[in-house]
């Protein structure tokens, strides 16, 4: 469905829960590009009371909808309150034998073979059970599980503790089509083994599982931790039992274990035979055999031949949810011709300053019909605000402070915001003191005891420290050359090592630019004429920007989910460069960050917003407070420790020459790329405030709107 959804709007509608409303209403939330609807309804309601609610929630979400194109049934049991829908194409997407399983409804039959009569299409999860509906329908397609091969393989990469006792592991759901006699057999085979059985317990009393010291149920686990899940075992189970309940099934896990490169053991599923058996990393064993199976597996596991992977690689390939998806699309498309895709005027990747910004000057100056897309859940970028569990407003990604020189972007930014004024003043922890920085001359006399008055006092007293570099290349010979070696141990060197994960000999001298000294008692961090925090924070403003009717919002989408399944005329990227190039030439080097919220039972923490750590044994390189940003009153306080990371979001470039070089690169690609126009720090892998970005946004949009008015003129006067 995520596949589908690059497409075309997709809507889940699943079971309703009861009890947590008086009356029936829905509850909406969107993951991705994908809305989930689950309808809440009181507690009481009789089966067709349930129905009719049920039927007119439906109808009620699907007034305001688009025409529906694809009704897609998993059960048979949600058609009583939707045949009414209609729809282009009907599919029944039949995973299961649901009749076959535990507690089916007696109706779920009738209604099946009224879903049959229905469909269009009938797409089964195998071919057991393709063979068991072809007779029932005019048109069934089987296909059998397929696998995200990438997903699953990142099991092969984490390493594997050395001597440990081997780990056997199953995940699933757990429920009648578990052979338990057969886990307590294992259990008790192999004492030594650990035996791990992961998801939920469905159907079944749990206190019926098998207790064994070496057989453990952990619970369900996301689809996203499963590969690390795998990461842990060296063989991976199938302990099925044999009975109507498994008849037909065809289990989505059987290529997702050999993915993650564990070989697999299974009782004998028909489907599992017919399209795994004769693998060697997939053992079928009857129950009398099971615990010699997992031997020989076990034994596979720890060889250092690669045979049978490479075996089950190559089968793998063939195997993918973008083929299936393709070819169900396809068999759709026979019956209801696909929709045509949308067309914008432009496509924004990117709802940080730069995308906002172009977005909002392409649709309210330019009267572009804009698209704006973000692959984070939210607005703002890097600036998103939000308030914490104590009502502080605070900056998920670090402090994020206002400042310019230029009233022409305070004039375009105060059209969405009013300003609260302030000052930003940070210390730095140094020789147990805390001390202004920049280096001014307070900071010089609390650490050395001067004595200085003068401004003049202060630029002597740093020009006797002072250790000129003949040839400055570095950012520590920028800084010794100014300030001398001491001042540079104590604010600069460690500092850089930390956020840089380089010696300040290694960093270009542009570095220094973010770390000036003075000679007075100045102790604002920022001189700019403009200085004020957004009075309602970063996301409000931002909400406010791209609150235009020309202005369509999708969050949580990445732009390879969107850059086929709509048309535009331009395209504004604001993300990585060598991403949008498939980092063809390779990854550009960024250091990223790591936030620790706290929220802490005292009114205040500091004396300022901010207070940089600038020694190497300090593990994080500031602490921000923000109630000083904001200028809120609680009887706590909020604080977020900033830890420098080589992993993680791209933040800083790092400034070094065969970096830049290895842009240059990107930017001639770049240039070669007329409907697209790159903007802000990542498309242009520069460090820019955020006053900059707002400037090179406006600058772009100003050269792209000449550009246009230009060419239409060449077209008129031809």
């Amino acid at each position: 469905m995520t596949r589908f959804a690059t497409r075309m709007p997709v809507v889940f509608w699943e079971e309703p829960e009861f009890g947590k409303v008086s009356r029936p209403e829905l509850g909406i939330r969107d993951e991705g590009s994908i809305r989930i609807v689950v309808p809440q309804l009181p507690v009481g309601l009789d089966a067709e009371a349930t129905r009719v609610a049920l039927a007119a929630l439906l109808d009620a979400f699907l007034a305001d909808q688009p025409t529906v194109a694809i009704r897609w049934y998993y059960t048979p049991m949600m058609l009583p309150f939707s045949r009414q829908v209609a729809a282009g194409c009907t599919v029944y997407d039949c995973m299961d034998e649901l009749s076959a399983f535990r507690f089916a409804p007696p109706e779920l039959l009738a209604l099946e073979a009224e879903l049959l009569n229905a469909a269009d299409l009938v797409f089964t999860g195998g071919y057991s059970l393709y063979e068991e509906k072809r007779s029932r329908h005019a048109n069934v397609r089987p296909f059998p599980s397929s696998v995200d091969v990438a997903h699953f393989a990142q099991a092969r990469a984490a390493s594997r503790r050395q001597g440990r006792p081997p780990r056997l592991g199953f995940y699933g759901v757990i429920d009648e089509r578990m052979d338990l006699a057969l886990l307590a057999d294992l259990a008790d085979a192999r004492p030594d083994w650990t035996i791990e059985i992961v998801g939920p317990v469905v159907k079944i009393d749990p206190a019926d599982l098998p207790q064994r010291d070496n057989l453990f149920y952990p619970g369900a686990r996301s689809y996203a931790e499963l590969p690390q899940v795998l990461a842990g075992w060296d063989v991976a189970l199938m302990p099925f039992a044999i009975n109507e309940s498994t008849r037909f099934i065809s289990p989505t896990k059987t290529p997702e274990y050999l993915a993650a490169g564990r070989p697999v053991v299974s009782t004998p599923i028909t489907d599992v035979v017919r399209h795994y058996g004769a693998m060697a990393g997939v053992a079928i064993a009857p129950r009398d055999r099971f615990v010699e199976a997992c031997d020989a597996a076990l034994a596979l596991a720890r060889s250092a031949d690669p045979a049978w992977r490479d075996e089950a690689d190559a089968a793998l390939a063939a195997t993918s949810w973008d083929r299936t998806a393709a070819a169900m699309l396809e068999a759709i498309a026979a019956i209801a011709p696909a929709p045509a895709r949308p067309h914008y005027d432009v496509l924004v990747v990117g709802a940080g300053f730069a995308g906002s910004v172009m977005a909002e000057r392409l649709a309210a100056d330019g009267g572009k019909r804009v698209l704006v897309i973000d692959r984070r859940p939210h607005i703002a970028g890097n600036a998103f605000d939000e308030k914490d569990a104590a009502g502080i407003l605070i900056h998920r990604y670090g402090p994020h402070i206002f400042h310019t020189n230029s009233a022409e972007i305070v004039d375009y930014l105060s059209r969405f915001t009013d300003w609260r004024p302030y000052e930003h003043r940070v210390l730095a922890a140094v020789r147990d003191r805390l001390v202004p920085v920049p280096i001014n001359r307070t900071t010089l006399n609390v650490l050395f005891d001067a004595g200085l008055e003068t401004d003049a006092e202060a630029a002597a007293f740093l020009a006797e420290r002072a250790e000129p570099v003949a040839d400055v290349r570095t950012s520590e010979d920028v800084v010794v050359s100014a300030v001398g070696r001491e001042l540079y141990r104590l604010f600069f060197q460690g500092y850089t090592r930390k956020q840089w994960g380089l010696d300040p000999s290694e960093l270009d001298k542009a570095v220094t630019a973010r770390v000036p000294t003075r000679t007075d008692t100045d102790d604002r961090y920022f001189t700019d004429t403009h200085q004020a925090m957004p009075a309602q924070g970063f996301t409000a403003m931002f909400a406010a920007m791209l609150d235009h009717p020309n202005i369509e919002l999708r969050l949580g989408t990445d732009f390879a989910a969107v850059r086929d399944a709509i048309d535009y005329d331009l395209l504004v990227f604001t993300g990585p460069i060598d991403e949008y190039f498939g980092h063809c030439y390779g990854r550009l080097p960024y250091r990223s960050l790591r936030f620790a919220h706290e929220t802490l039972s005292t009114e205040w923490h500091q004396p300022v917003a901010v207070v940089n750590y600038p020694d190497e044994a300090v593990p994080h390189t500031r602490v921000t407070e923000y109630k000083h940003l904001t200028g809120q009153h609680a009887p706590v306080t909020s604080v977020t420790f900033e830890y420098p990371s080589a992993e993680g979001d791209p933040y800083y470039p790092i400034p070094r020459p065969e970096n830049q070089a290895l842009f240059k690169r990107y930017e001639a690609l770049a240039l070669a790329e007329p409907k697209v126009v790159f903007v802000g720090r990542l498309a242009t892998y520069r460090y820019y405030n955020m006053d900059q970005v707002v400037g090179q946004a406006l600058a772009t949009y100003r050269k792209l709107k000449l550009r246009t008015a230009e060419e239409t003129l060449a077209a008129a006067a031809e």
